[in-house]
């Protein structure tokens, strides 16, 4: 893939999970939160074994990606999907979506202390500025300590950011068999399978009128906010270096929290643009390194 074409597809994708935010505050409307999650993922697994399959045979995973497979579904498509759309109950999305992406920040301090990783000055910096922002959320002249549901929301969005983190920690030390495409489909149908019993358990059999608006919102949710993204990514990793692709990702909060202005109506103010653009440079200083430049 030429660079432009992949620099183009980095922006689709960031698009597309930028996007994914403010439709599932949007699907939240008609659905629970937990049968979002397994609806969202449910299409999400159609369509990624649909790519697999176009692509060439789909093969069970090899043994020795299990222990990844298991943790990127559990983590990061149950816990974290769950636990931001029960958030997002509580929470705009334009503030979840700044809060979920503090991901970086504590995967930036979690290599350090489990994977052994050098914290340079530049880390500590970054982590210094992103926690700053982070700070500045929770202001207590702009944030209501007093408001029960508003502080739980953040926190389901905050502990979901962390099993993200837990997840990418685990990502990197794994020893990797197949290629992450090829376990990508595996890991949204195991996903799928806890998704759809925990909501059935907790929310009870599915009932919604199923209006177009609603369908609509789900198919976006599911292949364009889910499934093409992985699948682009892939192209993307192998097309242009790894600290381009770390930056790129970055416009990713930027435009869920325009769409969440402008679709939704949340209002912009300049705390949370304040809070975001500290979290996202801290995070910038903190990945750049310019070596991987290229």
């Amino acid at each position: 893939m030429r660079r432009i074409e992949a620099i183009l597809l980095l922006g689709a994708v960031a698009l597309g999970w930028g996007t994914a935010w403010p439709v599932t505050k949007a699907i939240l409307e008609y659905l629970p939160p937990l049968w979002t999650a397994a609806v969202r993922s449910l299409i999400g697994t159609v369509t990624l074994f649909a790519i697999a399959a176009a692509r060439g045979p789909v093969a069970l995973p090899p043994r020795g990606d299990w222990p990844v497979v298991l943790n990127v579904s559990i983590l990061h498509m149950v816990a974290f999907s769950a636990l931001v759309a029960c958030g997002l109950q509580f929470v705009p999305a334009g503030r979840s979506i700044v809060l979920g992406y503090t991901t970086p920040l504590w995967v930036m301090a979690g290599a350090r202390i489990f994977l052994g990783e050098r914290l340079t000055r530049t880390r500590v910096v970054g982590m210094c500025i992103g926690l700053l922002g982070l700070m500045l959320l929770f202001d207590p002249s702009d944030f209501d300590w007093g408001d029960q549901a508003a502080l739980l929301g953040n926190a389901l969005v905050m502990l979901g950011a962390f099993c993200w983190a837990v997840s990418i920690l685990h990502i990197r030390a794994h020893k990797w068999i197949a290629t992450p495409f090829e376990l990508v489909p595996w890991q949204a149908l195991i996903a799928t399978a806890i998704l759809i019993p925990l909501a059935w358990l907790f929310e009870g059999m599915l009932r919604a009128a199923w209006p177009p608006a609603l369908v609509g919102l789900l198919l976006y949710g599911g292949t364009v906010a889910v499934a093409l993204p992985y699948w682009a990514m892939q192209s993307v990793n192998r097309s242009l270096p790894a600290i381009t692709t770390a930056l790129g990702l970055l416009i990713v909060p930027v435009v869920g929290v325009a769409c969440s202005t402008i679709a939704l109506g949340e209002p912009l103010t300049w705390g949370l643009v304040s809070a975001m653009v500290l979290i996202l440079g801290g995070i910038a200083i903190g990945v750049y390194r310019r070596t991987d430049v290229g």
